[in-house]
């Protein structure tokens, strides 16, 4: 998606890609990161919604209209206090009833010169728990965008049972041309899960453009799916044999000896 401040296009734009997705078959759909508005810092407190507001109840009645499971994206979550809004996704069932919600742990401040300066720190505030959602494509891990870097994160969703992850994201150009598929298979790889990443596209109308590149990986580290730049849909099938056959063969899951801090956990010589 190309997300404006123009709510209403928006939400539009992502009620017909959803019906579009389930016309295909699709029975778990992702969204981009911000996917509902995205404008400049001053308009944000007007457009940030709380998790009942009108924004989402479009979004669980799109999910049960095409009874499907949809990764809400993220958007900007007023929780009633007086502090910064969330960077928040939510997970909604084939009836529209909410499945989970996640919050970004991870934000996005960095000053590189002459490409990207940004601190999302000054306009969300950070989440502080790991979810996974149960769901009938598999278990679900959340996660949005510069969490990608982060990949103790997805090793903690992997051991948290989760089969696919998701990284809706707005990933910038200027560190998606070198890094974002490069992480996104790392991710898939390490993990041995399909990752799920769709991305914003596009010039915005707040900051540096972003790289689009929306891709689905399968747990072996191969693209089933990359979309060109446009607006658009994109598919391919979640295989669970496929991801156990992956993880019998080689099982680096199981191998693994290093706890979540770096300290080597006991076990027998190799």
């Amino acid at each position: 998606m190309r997300v404006t401040d123009d709510k209403e296009r928006n939400l539009g734009t992502a009620e017909q890609l959803v019906a579009e997705a389930a016309a295909r078959g699709a029975r778990l759909a992702v969204l981009p990161e911000m996917f509902a508005w995205r404008g400049p810092e001053e308009g944000i407190a007007d457009a940030a919604e709380p998790l009942q507001g009108p924004a989402m109840a479009r979004m669980a009645e799109a999910a049960r209209r095409h009874r499907l499971t949809l990764v809400a994206g993220s958007f900007y979550e007023k929780d009633g206090t007086a502090g910064l809004p969330f960077n928040t996704t939510v997970v909604f069932g084939a009836d529209g009833a909410r499945l989970g919600v996640y919050r970004k742990v991870h934000l996005f401040d960095v000053a590189l010169p002459g490409k990207v300066e940004i601190r999302e720190s000054d306009r969300m505030r950070a989440g502080d728990e790991i979810v996974c959602v149960d769901t009938e494509a598999g278990r679900v891990g959340l996660s949005i965008c510069y969490d990608l870097r982060f990949p103790e994160m997805y090793r903690r969703l992997t051991r948290e049972g989760a089969t696919l992850i998701c990284v809706p994201a707005a990933f910038t150009h200027a560190t998606g041309a070198a890094h974002w598929e490069v992480l996104l298979r790392a991710r898939a790889i390490e993990n041995q899960v399909y990752v799920l990443a769709p991305n914003q596209i596009g010039p915005t109308v707040d900051g540096p453009p972003v790289w689009g590149g929306s891709s689905i990986i399968d747990p072996w580290g191969v693209v089933l799916a990359r979309a060109p730049d446009t607006e658009g849909v994109l598919t391919a099938e979640i295989d669970p044999d496929h991801l156990a056959a992956v993880r019998a063969g080689l099982p680096c899951l199981e191998h693994a000896r290093l706890s979540a801090g770096g300290e080597v956990e006991r076990g027998g010589d190799r």
